[in-house]
């Protein structure tokens, strides 16, 4: 073969290559630049939508962007395989983005009322529970399960020690902080599961030296707000929205009826309430009949009949408060109403820095609230279960699968990214 016979075929070999190769690549998925979790109607499973993020920064170490009133809220990060997959057994909805595209949505989100977050770490999360609470007995237990988001349970001993302060987030079970046992005297005083709860209470203030469980549900409130004013954050719903405040102000005062506690209450209670101690409320009168189940004037409706109403969730300009707008993002603005315990807090007994996320539209009643206290925050959501109307003692537990785009559980699980956001300077 002449030189220039056996050049032709040492191209004729690379050509045959090069095309053999780029035929290969074509064949194979091209990654994107980034991956977006839409939160729109888009979305196969909102719920777990939240638990694929938490676990993109679990796990990954990979940082994720909450895109305030983006597509409802949606994430974005970046694409790679472990997150794919992921999502796919989730049944999470994920779409590639361009670097194009990526900076399309940058420049919509700086001329509109959106903005970024940059979600940097998972935070420690943990439920205030009793071991003896069934899963179904709070929401947030229920959700945190259906989306795969790792939590710790802990109760007042934990509390007690000081050992609230290695979480960055806590949600308190529907608890009772008066220690009135959950108001639940008039209807379950003779059945067995209330006589043990009551007795269980009873020996755990024993064991830690306090005389009434009122005094140590007091106590414990003290150390949950302690954990708020050392920059923790705290979410309750249900009765332990308003009965954490109820004791923080009654400040060892007696409220407690001689049915429960075995002595009078003071009769100069309602003069004595503190309410500077309290998070949240104001100006509340409290409840102290045994036979009524009922805490106080806070709670608006407590019929668990009827019309539960809808929840109005407010809009608020991103850029200037972050804050609110995180713990609002959803696909629905009007969001069908649930009871609880607590069902909804009144209006006029808010203190002056609450801000107001969620109301009821009828002038009087509020749902979703907020607030900073210390180095902390707060947030408070009345009702006890977003897809459950009703939910009674007793009742079995909600299906999530049935109800994996609720809005309503959607707001719980805002509050929980809520701590991974890098955080800004706060103005003193």
């Amino acid at each position: 073969m002449t030189d220039s016979g056996s050049c032709r075929a040492r191209n004729q070999l690379f050509l045959t290559v090069c095309l053999l190769c780029c035929a290969l690549m074509g064949a194979l998925p091209v990654q994107a630049q980034k991956l977006l979790i839409p939160m729109d109607d888009s979305q196969s499973d909102h719920l777990r939508g939240y638990g694929v993020t938490y676990w993109v920064l679990d796990k990954t170490g990979t940082d994720v962007e909450w895109l305030l009133n983006y597509r409802s809220g949606s994430f974005l990060t970046e694409d790679l395989p472990e997150i794919r997959e992921r999502a796919r057994t989730a049944g999470v909805t994920v779409e590639a983005v361009s670097d194009a595209k990526v900076a399309q949505i940058y420049a919509q989100i700086e001329e509109e009322n959106m903005e970024k977050v940059l979600l940097e770490k998972a935070p420690k999360v943990a439920v205030y529970s009793p071991d003896y609470a069934e899963p179904w007995d709070d929401a947030v237990t229920l959700v945190l399960n259906y989306a795969q988001i790792p939590f710790e349970n802990f109760y007042d001993e934990k509390v007690l020690n000081g050992e609230i302060s290695k979480y960055d987030w806590v949600h308190l079970h529907h608890e009772d902080f008066t220690g009135q046992f959950g108001k639940f005297y008039g209807s379950f005083r003779f059945v067995d599961w209330y006589r043990k709860q009551v007795t269980r209470a009873q020996l755990e203030a024993q064991k830690h030296g306090f005389k009434k469980v009122s005094e140590m549900k007091l106590a414990v409130a003290r150390g949950i707000k302690k954990f708020v004013l050392d920059g923790g954050f705290l979410f309750a719903m249900c009765s332990a929205a308003d009965s954490i405040d109820i004791a923080l102000a009654a400040n060892g005062v007696d409220i407690v009826a001689r049915e429960l506690d075995g002595d009078d209450v003071d009769p100069l209670a309602q003069s004595k309430l503190d309410y500077d101690q309290s998070f949240a409320f104001k100006d509340f009168k409290i409840i102290t009949d045994p036979m009524i189940y009922e805490f106080s004037d806070i709670d608006v409706s407590n019929n668990y009949s009827g019309d539960a109403g809808t929840m109005r969730l407010f809009e608020f300009a991103a850029k200037v408060d972050p804050i609110p707008t995180m713990l609002t993002q959803n696909h629905r603005n009007v969001i069908d109403g649930f009871f609880g315990q607590t069902t909804s807090f009144r209006k006029s007994l808010l203190k002056p820095y609450v801000v107001v996320m969620g109301d009821n539209n009828d002038g009087v009643s509020v749902k979703y609230i907020r607030g900073d206290m210390g180095k902390g925050f707060f947030s408070f959501y009345g009702g006890h279960d977003p897809a459950d109307v009703s939910h009674i003692v007793g009742e079995g537990p909600t299906r999530l699968e049935l109800h994996k785009n609720s809005p309503g559980y959607r707001l719980i699980l805002n509050n929980i990214l809520f701590p991974a956001a890098k955080k800004k300077e706060r103005k003193t």
